[in-house]
């Protein structure tokens, strides 16, 4: 295990910023995961980890020791990344044998055998070790690759989006084995992806990036229910929440080019005077029902198994709510609706922050 932390990290290539200043902690035995969409800075931030990158400025520790000078092999880490990586006319055996091969480990063959055999039953490829890697699934070769950084018993695991080329049934079940991996091996993983579904079902933080700046830190929860920014609240969470742009005018909130309402005790106190400010409610917090206040036209229906979105029109504005799959309503149909106003999220207009955040 290793306690990693990155201390005013800056990188550039080009002259263009990749990262700005960044500070990140990940704690001993986390399972810690980089969300952000393509470019934000998360594979850069993993190869300087790796010591695969060297930083323009900042320090880079891990286990309180400064390995801004440490090679990529001082630093004790193993990779797994998106492509498998893997040598195609090898047996899974040789696979993951190669780690443990070089002259400076100087492992004798028992070590080795023993090594490999528990890497093996940790990813349950046994089955496959005298197979060779070009014969094996997409699945069973991200297994393979990651047995491989088993076999070395690295301080951390950093996995660049290592789930991205399986198909999606396959994805979930990985997504399942790496969080048991985790917790059997007690080691520090820091994870990399562009999918808030991985990010939000495996990581025991997550960090959310956004043009190499940390847009916010925290739980699972927390990344949900109290984002930081408009940018946050938009990228976690599927369907997105719903941002409207509004006047709070006396107690009401005025919706730009759709409707209004009047807010509720439990919505009042955040949003206090008169003024623009950005609405954020979840789809999931918007009440359909025949009893509820405002009108509305249902604009879109997507069937989703066990739920459906639907997209209501009122005016120009439309939102997204999230209702079961046994509720009837079709396009065109016309229904009522209510935002659930103690779930209700305020972000200033010109910032983009959370007005939660500001305070």
């Amino acid at each position: 295990m290793a306690h990693v932390r990155l201390n005013q990290i800056t990188k550039t290539y080009g002259g263009r910023t990749a990262l700005a200043d960044l500070d990140l902690e990940i704690e001993d035995g986390q399972f810690f995961v980089l969300l952000g969409p393509t470019g934000a800075g998360k594979t850069t931030t993993l190869r300087l980890i790796a010591g695969l990158e060297k930083p323009e400025s900042g320090t880079i520790f891990i286990d309180h020791q400064n390995v801004n000078g440490w090679s990529a092999a001082e630093r004790d880490v193993a990779l797994v990344l998106q492509q498998y990586s893997l040598y195609p006319r090898y047996t899974v055996r040789q696979n993951l044998e190669f780690p443990l091969k070089p002259k400076a480990r100087r492992l004798a063959q028992p070590e080795i055998d023993a090594r490999v055999a528990r890497a093996a039953k940790i990813v349950r490829v046994e089955h496959l070790l005298e197979r060779k890697a070009d014969r094996l699934s997409g699945g069973e070769m991200q297994r393979v690759s990651i047995g491989r950084a088993i076999v070395r018993q690295p301080r951390i695991f950093l996995m660049d989006e290592p789930l991205s080329n399986l198909d999606a049934k396959l994805r979930e079940a990985l997504r399942a084995e790496l969080k048991d991996l985790k917790s059997r091996l007690g080691a520090t993983f820091l994870f990399v992806t562009h999918d808030q579904i991985e990010a939000m079902s495996m990581g025991d933080r997550i960090a959310v990036l956004n043009g190499g700046r940390i847009a916010q830190v925290g739980t699972p929860y927390e990344m949900y229910n109290k984002p930081n920014d408009v940018f946050v609240a938009a990228f976690v969470g599927t369907p997105t929440m719903n941002l409207l742009k509004a006047e709070i005018r006396d107690g009401r909130a005025i919706v730009a080019g759709g409707f209004e309402f009047r807010f509720d005790d439990a919505a009042r106190a955040r949003f206090v005077g008169n003024g623009l400010v950005t609405i954020g409610v979840r789809p999931e917090d918007i009440r359909i029902g025949p009893d509820e206040a405002i009108n509305a036209v249902a604009h879109g229906v997507e069937n989703h198994g066990v739920e459906k979105i639907v997209t209501l029109r009122i005016g120009d504005c439309l939102l997204r709510a999230t209702i079961a799959a046994t509720n009837p309503i079709a396009i065109e149909d016309r229904v009522r609706f209510t935002l659930v106003q103690e779930r209700l999220h305020a972000f200033d207009v010109a910032t983009g922050l959370s007005l939660r955040t500001q305070d």
